[in-house]
């Protein structure tokens, strides 16, 4: 699953509410058709003390959940559908013929609860399995990255750490990169040695890494969620952060250059440690191929190809009725 900020706010929030004995539901989307305005996964949570917090769609759904609840609290696992009819498509604003599939759980088990935030403290994957029938709740190691599985009877969900972007190299293209990728669900962090490029950085919230770039990459103890691109154009820098990075178990390591550059940087690389299958792994030149010039532009097409390997690599275990699901564009040329 796709950890963005509101959704661990959800968990945390469950968390406090029934610290403070207050009864909690959790709703998750698991099953959408049509266009839906919140995806499957999304997850929205409310206490019987009229709070709330999350979103499964553009507000009116949230509306009738409360209400629902306030006059009947849930007290076991069921299932709630919006969309079917056409007056409800009306009422709920659901576009396009959207229909969702809700499961609504009354969280009992606390512990449990606790174990799985701190595990995304801990940027660990982990999968929690919730049985519709008894209500019964499990958690287990994850080792295949997923969204969720859903077959009425078992709802398996895949948690874990918000994706970390790591930049190396302080420029143009760099600044439109992390200013863009934050919407994406990505938080973003900076290495660049050279004392001119940090002064003349512009872009708030991200966070600089100190040291040289390999230095700055072994601390950051890259893992299954974690992006690297290179973007300094300065081959002492980035080459110093790819011979690290390309040894790590980061999800996508990058690198931005000409054809030309790329393949002197893989002759330069193989000079510095690193295997032919460690350098098989580099993306270079880095983004799609959209015929990008300006710096803007190229933060763009890097954003495009980390979101087709970002969604190839987490498929859909059950694709929608009705909604189109893309194939993953082909990789080609660069700047």
């Amino acid at each position: 699953m796709l950890m963005d900020a509101a959704d661990i706010q959800v968990l945390q929030s469950a968390v406090a509410w029934m610290e403070q004995g207050k009864a909690v539901a959790l709703v998750t989307v698991v099953r959408n058709w049509g266009s839906a305005p919140r995806p499957r996964g999304s997850l929205f949570a409310a206490s019987n003390a009229g709070d709330f917090v999350g979103s499964v769609s553009g507000g009116c759904i949230e509306d009738d959940l409360l209400q629902r609840f306030a006059a009947d609290f849930p007290q076991s696992v069921s299932t709630i559908s919006y969309g079917i009819h056409a007056a409800q498509m009306r009422r709920f604003g659901l576009p396009c013929g959207g229909t969702l599939e809700l499961v609504v759980e009354r969280l009992h088990d606390l512990a449990s609860l606790r174990v799985l935030c701190a595990a995304i403290d801990g940027r660990e994957l982990i999968e929690r399995h919730v049985d519709l029938a008894s209500g019964t709740v499990t958690l287990a190691p994850n080792l295949a990255d997923f969204t969720l599985r859903f077959d009425g009877l078992e709802l398996v969900q895949v948690f874990g750490p918000r994706w970390r972007l790591l930049i190396i190299g302080a420029g143009a293209v760099s600044e439109y990169l992390a200013q863009m990728a934050p919407a994406l669900g990505f938080a973003v962090y900076l290495n660049d040695p050279r004392e001119d490029q940090r002064r003349n950085w512009r872009t708030v919230g991200v966070q600089w890494l100190p040291g040289m770039p390999d230095d700055a990459v072994l601390a950051f103890k890259p893992d299954r969620r974690t992006v690297i691109v290179t973007l300094s154009h300065d081959p002492k820098v980035d080459d110093m952060a790819l011979m690290e990075a390309l040894k790590t178990p980061a999800f996508f390591v990058g690198a931005i250059g000409s054809a030309a550059s790329t393949q002197a940087r893989r002759e330069r690389l193989l000079t510095l440690d690193v295997a032919e299958y460690e350098l098989n792994r580099l993306h270079a030149p880095v983004g799609l191929a959209i015929n990008s010039r300006a710096p803007a532009e190229i933060a763009v097409s890097i954003l495009a190809e980390l979101i087709a390997q970002r969604n190839a690599a987490q498929p859909s275990s059950q694709a929608s009725a009705c909604a189109f699901v893309p194939g993953v564009a082909a990789r080609a040329g660069g700047k």
